[in-house]
């Protein structure tokens, strides 16, 4: 079985991340953000992100999280492209 944490540090690392100051992004759709997401958190649509970097800060550190761990994933390679710091946590409940 597959393990998010396998490749990626733990939920304690994300946390310190954030309250670093690193931004926490969701890229689940608006309307799986709606019915709940994580304190904190920018939600920028996977489908979306590619179009809309500029909201991120240049080089800044990011969590990024989605539903199951696909989308943040895809995020995570598009982020670390663009010369951001990535932590994937996968899955929301993963936080």
């Amino acid at each position: 079985m597959f393990s998010f944490f396998s490749r990626n540090t733990s939920n304690e690392e994300a946390r310190r991340r954030v309250a670093a100051g690193a931004v926490l992004l969701d890229v689940r759709t608006p309307g799986e953000f709606s019915e709940g997401h994580l304190q904190g958190a920018r939600n920028i649509p996977v489908q979306e992100l590619a179009n809309r970097l500029a909201e991120l800060p240049r080089g800044s550190d990011v969590v990024v999280y989605c539903r199951s761990g696909g989308r943040s994933a895809v995020a995570r390679q598009m982020l670390e492209g663009r010369g951001h710091t990535v932590l994937d946590v996968g899955p929301m409940s993963a936080y």
